[in-house]
């Protein structure tokens, strides 16, 4: 079964929503937009009919059109691994040591299930292009980033997949035990093969589905020289380059002590300080080092659930913005989240930065660019993140026909501070993949059970 793409007699599609549009720019849609195959051809203004002809009209009254949101940063694994008993309550170091014990147990069929689970819940969020961090190869999961084309093959969203990994265990007075980490050998060879064997280019595709980057784990995980290697290997491929980094105090004292530098002096030495580059988290650096990130270009996946539910502290978004960072919006490991919603997630950060900024400079507005043109920045993509003419037709129709939303006067600031959840509607490449409320393809209540059956088996595993 296909998704429901725009039928050859019908072209031209209008939807018309009264309630408003949120396009990430300037331009006014007050009256929804006009979509031909994949593409957005024309802007409607409040009150207006479309300028040019169309042929059928898909009625959002009620609804409020969104770009397409886009995840930075993921780790689809770990939806296997929600509230796991003697993981909770842990700040970062304690909480992976705690938890690789877990994942070492990983296999094809577990991480199979979590990716396709994890992405229809990004894709009900309003996620139209999902971002994942897969890092750990136990010997039974050597070909991790294979098994997660083919679950993003059922899902038919865009994706961009970074070929994480570790290669200092504890024998080497890194945090993974030595099970779940490769030989520097093999994580270049098998880069250099998914890169090859998956990787759209902007150059010979226009708008990619699918993307492939390079993200050794974190400072602690991998040797100075892996780090060095795999930037000369992206720039070679032309692909980019993601990890953690400045998460944590502790990290920083990490980097201090192993490589007698902090981690963004640490970053640079490696040759991964420029506009390649984005990283997760991003939240104790010193405004020398804000302000060295902004002229490098560097982006930052800002992820505010995860954050607080570790206690890691606040990203100084508007600071790294302000010194020309980009900044875009990651959910997280459902382990470190227990959520892979990205409208929540919106929600989240505007309550999170509030604390921070105040009132007045955070607005709904402010994290649904972080959500969808910000995150598209972190990709280096143009073509998605925002509804203007000539962009893909990547959109996300939210109902505010709910208890939730009855009184709001402002449609778009009501999907953030009322707490939308659920898409109504997803529409990808032109493409309707969800419709009320239900993937074209995928049986969300079989995938539920079997993706428990499988946490269930990983946990027990691991006792």
């Amino acid at each position: 079964m296909q998704p429901q793409a725009l039928k050859k007699n019908a072209p031209t599609l209008w939807l018309k929503s009264p309630e408003g549009v949120f396009t990430g720019n300037t331009q006014n849609a007050d009256n929804g937009v006009l979509v031909q195959n994949s593409h957005i051809i024309e802007l409607v203004k409040s009150g207006e009919n479309p300028k040019l002809p169309f042929d059928a009209i898909e009625n959002c009254t009620g609804k409020v059109i969104l770009p397409g949101m886009i995840n930075t940063h993921h780790h689809f694994y770990q939806t296997l691994t929600r509230c796991v008993p003697g993981a909770m309550n842990k700040p970062l170091f304690p909480w992976l040591t705690f938890l690789y014990k877990v994942w070492k147990n990983l296999d094809e069929e577990m991480l199979y299930s979590a990716t396709k689970l994890a992405g229809l819940e990004l894709m009900m969020s309003g996620c139209t292009t999902i971002g994942d961090h897969h890092y750990v190869f136990p010997k039974r999961l050597s070909h991790a980033i294979d098994v997660q084309v083919q679950a993003i093959a059922e899902l038919n969203c865009r994706a961009l997949i970074t070929r994480g990994s570790m290669s200092l265990g504890q024998s080497k007075g890194g945090l993974p035990p030595d099970s779940v980490i490769q030989s520097e050998d093999t994580i270049l060879v098998d880069s250099q093969r998914v890169i090859s064997a998956y990787h759209q280019s902007t150059l010979s595709h226009p708008s990619p589905m699918l993307q492939i980057a390079l993200a050794p784990c974190s400072p602690f995980s991998v040797s100075k020289e892996l780090m060095q290697q795999t930037a000369l290997l992206a720039n070679k491929n032309d692909v980019l380059l993601h990890t953690h980094l400045a998460e944590t105090e502790d990290e920083n004292a990490f980097c201090q002590r192993i490589y007698g530098a902090r981690p963004l002096d640490y970053l640079e030495q490696c040759g991964w300080l420029g506009d390649r580059t984005w990283l997760a988290h991003g939240i104790h650096f010193t405004p020398q080092e804000i302000a060295r990130l902004g002229q490098a270009n560097v982006g930052i996946a800002h992820c505010p659930s995860s954050n607080m539910l570790l206690a890691s502290g606040i990203c100084p978004t508007l600071d790294l913005v302000n010194a020309g960072c980009r900044v875009g919006l990651g959910v997280d490991g459902s382990a470190s989240n227990d959520c892979s919603n990205m409208i929540q997630e919106a929600r989240q950060s505007l309550l999170q930065q509030r604390l921070r900024y105040g009132a007045v400079d955070i607005t709904a507005e402010y994290v649904l660019g972080l959500a969808t043109k910000g995150s598209a920045s972190l990709l280096n993509r143009t073509d998605i993140g925002e509804i203007a003419i000539g962009k893909q037709a990547d959109l996300a129709i939210f109902d505010l026909n709910a208890l939730r939303f009855s009184g709001a006067g402002d449609p778009i600031a009501a999907v953030v501070t009322c707490g939308a959840h659920t898409v109504d509607k997803l529409m990808v490449a032109g493409k309707w993949v969800i419709e009320g409320g239900k993937h074209y393809a995928i049986d969300e209540d079989e995938l539920i059970i079997e993706h428990q059956k499988l946490a269930k088996k990983l946990q027990l595993a691991s006792i």
